[in-house]
């Protein structure tokens, strides 16, 4: 019935003859295979084989469809982090489907609840998801691998995104089919973003305090399987969908970037469900403290050990694994527990060593979110190439400039040429810098110029959560308001800010919705909100902010000065001009010592020793009292002006009206 198979592939891997197991486990005595028929009857096979830590077998006969798990035997000593219990069902952690992922019940903890130091006896089958049995992926053909230069990342929830987006068939609405649909892509098209990043897509459970809310773990950063796509985003075709979204994006020349949560997993703390991981082998997927408890510097209950090189090796087999289905790239949910050792960490650790050498993972677009809160877990800037990180100084500092912060001019001035400072270092371009002013987490662009304080009552925790330095601006009343003054003032901020990021050297990152005017009321934590407030309302989009951001984003991709390839730090060109010069406002050399500085003029030629851009680019940006601009030398051709939506390009010279609040962009060609 069962013979020794192969340690070679881990996972299900179905073959002529049936399928074979494999599973790594280091301190197991045993490993069971639990076979699931179509009435969910339970039938157990010994794996038969060991070759070093993997547990493997073959079941002859077996085809695609099958369901199945794992259980392991072994000693229960929680304090030496091993916590085997052969009464859980436990998932494949190389599993491609997932299915039956319920509610959180008492039977799925391996503890017994009422005294905790002592195994639970209760069978888990009933309530535990089960893996499916799946052929590998074909491999699709390679995306349109735009360059960094190129790049405008747009940041969504797969749900979120599509749920109410107009004319796609219900069943097909919040699904990956939902981004498929030629009416979706249009929308990306149109607006000229050249990549969607997703929130994670891989299959996850819903926390049990979050469940006796009556709410849900919207976002899905509590992974269960890092192979399985999450049932909950999955249409009439299943899996497939993923791949026809894939498909899709690429054939609208758009990249597909995933965020994927190595750092912790959904068995939190030692409190937790038994669901894959734990019941497999601790202490040997997490990193563990002395006396069996769980280092957290995740802030989610556990920590997966990158050190260890099996684990390394799943990490990486998942990335080929949706590189294969039709990925582009990744954004590392808390990147610096990718580097933990157990001396802190490092940028030369096991896991970044193995996927820089990967020649074809090492290819891809890599984005690290650079801090956890471990010790010494703020990293921004300290990742190594060619890994790009996000930059939430850059953020901060936008966001504090428009509200009108002291020091505020000085810090941006530095976040639109790049972020050198953080970045200029071990060979890194600007493009190591993905800038942003809002993502999933925090406040979206209409609540950042809404509210001054957050609003996160819905979420249950009486708006204890999320964080309380948002910098936001209520531009004069707090909420909703009907005052024609203030919603100009809003309108006008949110323009400014957006253009403040598309014309940052850098990647911009825009978040889905920000172009349509989308809120949250004031949440600056939708974590659990899988309903209207985070469900983008395309209906009531704010067709005047589209327009304007298409505008912007056009005017990034038709500008090469603002795309630069390397850092200006005005060092003197082959022609003998800077490669940037500064101006206040009105004229002259600006006041760098004013901490009250209202705005300044930056002039970008183009970088020494780089390719030539053949133009010059003029941008200024004024909180203060309305200015007229001074214009250096000669003839300019206006690109917009946020304060000015309307106005179109035209040849403009000697000064400009530049309104209180705005920005404006300028080009001109070089002789």
């Amino acid at each position: 019935m069962i013979g020794p198979g192969s340690p070679d592939i881990l996972g299900a891997t179905p073959d002529a003859e049936g399928v074979n197991f494999a599973v790594w486990s280091e301190a197991a005595e045993r490993i069971e295979l639990c076979l699931f028929d179509e009435a969910d009857r339970e039938r157990r096979l010994v794996l038969p084989e060991r070759t070093g830590a993997i547990r493997h077998g073959h079941v002859a006969g077996l085809r695609p469809g099958a369901r199945y798990g794992f259980r392991a035997y072994g000693d229960w000593a929680p304090e030496a982090g091993l916590r085997f219990n052969p009464a859980k069902l436990l998932i494949d952690p190389y599993a491609r489907e997932i299915e039956r992922i319920g509610p959180p019940h008492e039977a799925l903890l391996g503890h017994d609840p009422q005294e905790p130091s002592r195994p639970s006896t209760v069978d888990s089958a009933p309530y535990a998801p089960r893996c499916v049995v799946t052929a590998p992926p074909a491999p699709l053909s390679p995306g349109p691998r735009r360059p960094w230069s190129e790049t405008v990342i747009y940041e969504a929830h797969v749900k979120a995104l599509t749920k109410r987006f107009p004319g796609l068939p219900p069943e097909i609405a919040g699904t990956f089919e939902g981004i498929a649909h030629p009416a979706f892509t249009a929308h990306l098209r149109a607006l000229g973003v050249t990549a969607l990043e997703l929130l994670p897509v891989q299959a996850w459970p819903d926390d049990d305090f979050i469940v006796e809310r009556g709410l849900s773990n919207h976002w899905g950063y509590n992974t269960l399987g890092y192979f399985a796509p999450a049932p909950r985003f999955l249409g009439p075709s299943g899996a497939e969908g993923f791949r026809a979204m894939a498909t899709a994006l690429h054939e609208a020349g758009i990249e597909l970037i995933l965020d994927i949560v190595f750092n912790h997993t959904a068995e939190g703390d030692e409190r937790g469900p038994t669901l894959s991981f734990r019941g497999l082998d601790n202490a040997g997927y997490y990193r563990m403290e002395t006396g069996g408890a769980y280092v957290n510097d995740t802030g989610c209950g556990n920590t997966v050990d990158l050190s260890r090189p099996h684990v390394v090796r799943l990490a990486l087999d998942a990335m080929r694994h949706w590189a294969a289905m039709g990925a582009d790239g990744f954004r590392f949910d808390l990147a610096p527990v990718l580097g933990r050792l157990p001396d802190g960490y490092s940028p030369e650790a096991p896991f970044f060593a193995a996927l820089l050498a990967d020649p074809v993972l090492s290819r891809l677009k890599l984005i690290a979110e650079p801090w956890d809160i471990g010790p010494g877990g703020y990293r921004l800037g300290e990742f190594p190439s060619p890994f790009a990180e996000w930059n939430d100084r850059f953020r901060d500092d936008a966001r504090r400039f428009w509200r009108g912060d002291e020091t505020a001019a000085q810090a941006l001035a530095d976040r639109l040429l790049g972020s050198a400072g953080l970045f200029d270092r071990n060979g890194r371009r600007p493009f190591a810098s993905v800038n942003f002013i809002t993502a999933h987490d925090g406040m979206t662009l209409a609540d950042l110029t809404s509210f001054a304080a957050k609003r996160n009552e819905a979420n249950g925790e009486a708006n204890r959560d999320g964080h309380g330095h948002d910098f936001s601006d209520n531009c004069g009343a707090e909420g909703e308001t009907g005052d024609p003054a203030i919603l100009a003032a809003r309108a006008l901020r949110r323009r400014s800010l957006l253009a403040t990021l598309l014309l940052s050297q850098g990647v911009p990152m825009l978040l889905a919705g920000d172009e349509i005017g989308h809120s949250q009321g004031g949440n600056n934590n939708a974590w659990c909100q899988d309903n209207e407030t985070t469900w983008l309302d395309w209906e009531s989009a704010d067709a005047g902010l589209l327009a304007f951001a298409r505008r912007l984003v056009a005017c990034r991709a038709a500008h090469p000065a603002l795309r630069q390839g390397r850092f200006l730090h005005g060092e003197a060109r082959a022609d003998g001009a800077p490669e940037v010069e500064w101006f206040a406002l009105e004229g002259g050399a600006p006041d760098w010592e004013n901490p009250e500085m209202p705005g300044f003029a930056l002039l970008i030629r183009g970088a020494a020793g780089g390719p030539e851009p053949g133009e010059e680019m003029l941008i200024a940006v004024n909180r203060g009292a309305p200015a007229r601009l001074a214009l250096p030398g000669g003839e300019w051709t206006l690109g917009f002006d946020t304060g000015a939506p309307e106005a179109p390009e035209a040849a403009v010279s000697g000064a400009w009206p530049l309104a209180s609040g705005a920005v404006a962009a300028f080009h001109r060609s070089r002789g």
